[in-house]
């Protein structure tokens, strides 16, 4: 089922509360803001054979027709269209990454994104996905200003729901980024999956997010709060975003795969829903 969005009355319930977090990268004493949204705008979860154009599109190359080889991340893979790297399938959308020889790249993946056909200001934004496994991948789920032609990243802004480095199979990272607060000077927090791991079951990444806060969870449990206080430039997330999925291969932010990496590895997502 795919539902798109509606001029039906909003439901926000704010409701403030404190939260005690369990890890490292947060006071524990930081008063949180949490938002229940119950509105289904949109899903999506892959009911069909084959990835709803309407919705996606595909990035394809290694970024340098975009002007940012390595698509500005010293990233070692090319992303395709082919079904040995992204297909629907069995309800869930499953993007596979290679290591093989093509088009002058050593390993194949996927990146899909709805820029143009799908944006978002605001609301309750979530997938639930399955990572894979090994030192050099890099999955991601997150968004970006759909005025990006016309003013340029970070002044667009980026909102990492979930970033997640194959090596390390409990952790995953949440990060803005903006004018001054950009790449290595991302504000960026990080939950750590205890007596679990992310590769052996499925789980649910999001935010929510208001005018001035961005809120991200792990099934459901709140982490991170990120508001125009915390970044040392603007605050540009209050405007339409367009949503990203990928998987990368390689990196600054994971490294290469070595010898203990294996391949092929899958990112599977079972739905995307929006609420507001």
């Amino acid at each position: 089922m795919k539902r798109m969005k509606t001029n039906k009355t909003k439901s926000l319930s704010l409701i403030l509360s404190i939260v005690a977090l369990s890890f490292y990268s947060c006071d524990t004493d930081e008063t949180q803001r949490v938002t229940t949204l119950e509105n289904l705008v949109f899903e999506e979860d892959f009911s069909g054979s084959e990835l709803d154009m309407s919705i996606w599109s595909y990035d394809i190359g290694d970024g340098s027709d975009q002007g940012i080889a390595g698509w500005g991340n010293d990233e070692l893979q090319t992303y395709t269209d082919r079904p040995e790297n992204i297909k629907v399938e069995d309800g869930k959308l499953i993007i596979t990454a290679r290591q093989e020889s093509f088009d002058g790249a050593g390993y194949t993946s996927a990146r899909i994104l709805t820029k143009e056909k799908l944006t978002q200001q605001y609301g309750r934004i979530e997938a639930r996905m399955k990572m894979p496994w090994g030192r050099g991948l890099w999955p991601a789920f997150w968004m970006l200003g759909e005025d990006i032609d016309e003013v340029g990243w970070p002044l667009t802004g980026e909102i990492d729901i979930m970033e997640y480095r194959g090596q390390d199979p409990t952790i995953v990272h949440a990060s803005v980024h903006g004018p001054g607060y950009s790449a290595g000077q991302a504000i960026t927090k990080t939950y750590n999956l205890e007596n679990d791991r992310l590769d052996t079951d499925f789980h649910i990444f999001g935010i929510e997010w208001g005018e001035d806060f961005i809120n991200f969870y792990v099934d459901d449990f709140l982490y991170s709060r990120t508001t125009p206080e915390d970044v040392t430039g603007a605050w540009v997330f209050n405007k339409p975003f367009y949503l990203l999925i990928n998987m990368a291969v390689g990196g600054t932010f994971v490294g290469s795969p070595n010898s203990e990496t294996q391949f092929p590895q899958t990112l599977e997502v079972d739905y995307v829903r929006i609420f507001e």
